[in-house]
């Protein structure tokens, strides 16, 4: 007795069926991932709209003075009769710039200290506690840290404030830097040294992961070619690491720009431009919160205006961010090769 085996006799061969659905899944999942990433430009063309819509009384009062002029008068200030209300955002600009310099010119060396150790140095029974640490730092609430930098910190540094005015106050240069200080310590400086803390963390994890994905073969390698620590680092880490060092810097920059509530409270809350870090100032976040609740008209416009500069301002950051990082590792490449 002979038993025969039936074959289909239609259809395709089962592995090109397995293929051709393969291709319909990779067709899927490219369209589903080209919606995602228009989505996110879509909203961020939606969230742009909107927020000139909204600022458009302030901009047709103030003009291109909105962002080059220093003056901020959103009502009458001598009480004296109605008088034109000027905004300029200026000095808001100024403020968050120098509030973001000191706290990346204060983190960033700090935080890439502790990634360096947590990776390269630290034991390994420590590393799991300093991470759970640095974690819980980075969940901490703003308000928190704007109301211990008001009651604790602005007070106490205003002594040191004021040693360091004396210390460099026969110094040409840094003079005007470092002047006089304020009396109750709100000032850029605090600001700064608050806002620090708050990113340290953040720029600490990034970096700390992308120090852990540097090849352990290329750090043998150095070492075994005889570099100390320090030059294997700078030679095999550091390279391999730009790109990242430089994305979790942007993702600090963002926050610092960003923070609100912490830098209302510490900054000072003064409309003015002065090369001293130790003066009272004010930021376009914080001017915001400052003020939105009792705002109404142009000056609501104005606010919300202030929230479209930063929104410009921080595209433009990572903009020239992202441009300084392709030509470096194209150098790179090119040192490589």
């Amino acid at each position: 007795m002979t038993q025969t085996t039936e074959r289909p006799t239609s259809g395709p061969p089962p592995t090109l069926a397995r293929r051709g659905r393969g291709v319909l899944a990779d067709r899927a999942f490219s369209a589903t991932s080209l919606a995602a990433g228009l989505l996110v430009l879509a909203i961020l063309a939606f969230i742009l709209f909107t927020t000139v819509r909204e600022a458009w009384p302030a901009f047709r009062v103030s003009g291109l003075s909105f962002v080059t002029s220093p003056e901020w008068i959103p009502n009458d200030p001598d009480g004296d009769g109605p008088r034109q209300p000027h905004y300029g955002v200026l000095a808001f600009i100024f403020g968050t710039a120098v509030t973001s310099v000191i706290s990346l010119v204060i983190a960033v060396p700090v935080a890439i200290g502790i990634a360096l150790f947590l990776t390269e140095l630290a034991p390994h029974r420590l590393r799991a506690p300093a991470v759970t640490v640095i974690d819980l730092l980075a969940s901490v609430p703003s308000v928190v840290f704007g109301l211990w930098g008001i009651i604790v910190v602005a007070p106490n540094l205003v002594k040191v404030y004021a040693w360091l005015h004396g210390l460099f106050e026969p110094v040409p240069g840094l003079r005007s830097l470092f002047g006089e200080p304020v009396s109750s310590g709100r000032s850029f400086m605090t600001a700064g040294i608050i806002v620090a803390i708050m990113i340290l963390p953040i720029i600490t994890s990034i970096t700390r992961e992308v120090f852990a994905t540097v090849p352990a073969a290329d750090k043998h390698a150095a070492l075994a070619l005889g570099a100390t620590t320090w030059e294997m680092i700078k030679g095999a880490v550091f390279p391999h690491s730009f790109g990242g060092m430089v994305g979790a810097v942007m993702l600090g920059l963002g926050r610092a720009m960003g923070e609100t509530i912490a830098v209302a409270l510490t900054i000072g809350a003064a409309v003015q431009i002065v090369p001293n870090v130790f003066a009272s100032g004010n930021a376009l976040p914080a001017v915001i919160v400052q003020n939105f609740g009792e705002s109404g008209g142009d000056f609501r416009a104005a606010l919300i205006g202030c929230g479209v500069v930063l929104f410009v301002i921080t595209v433009v950051v990572n903009y020239v961010a992202r441009t300084v990082v392709r030509r470096a590792e194209v150098r790179m490449k090119g040192a490589g090769a």
